[in-house]
């Protein structure tokens, strides 16, 4: 079975791509059309039964973007056991908070271009 993309999320990651949260939006100006380092990035990604903020496929590199949501002991659980996933695939995982993208834009954008194979 195809672990990226699967058809029964399809509606799931159309919908998540029409309402990027304000901080995916904004990181989302960064990382489109090859804009960091010539590196193709995916919005709204799915793999396995997950689907990822933003996926570099060259780099097998999931970008995750947590707000308030993710601020509580079952969603760091659930976040964990995510991330453990992406890791048995061979993909790393970076996790920025929201606030982040808006205060520390150039730290994160440097961080992901840094776990970049040069």
């Amino acid at each position: 079975m195809a672990v990226h993309n699967r058809r029964y999320l399809k509606e799931n990651r159309k919908r998540l791509r029409s309402s990027l949260t304000s901080a995916e939006a904004e990181l989302w100006k960064h990382l489109k059309n090859g804009n960091l380092e010539g590196r193709k990035f995916r919005r709204q990604h799915s793999i396995g039964n997950y689907i990822a903020d933003f996926y570099c496929p060259a780099e097998q590199l999931v970008i995750e973007l947590d707000g308030q949501v993710h601020m509580n002991s079952v969603a760091e659980h659930a976040d964990q056991e995510r991330d453990q996933y992406m890791k048995r695939l061979n993909i790393k995982v970076l996790r920025f908070e929201n606030k982040d993208v808006f205060e520390k834009l150039s730290a994160v954008l440097q961080e992901i271009s840094n776990c970049f194979s040069k």
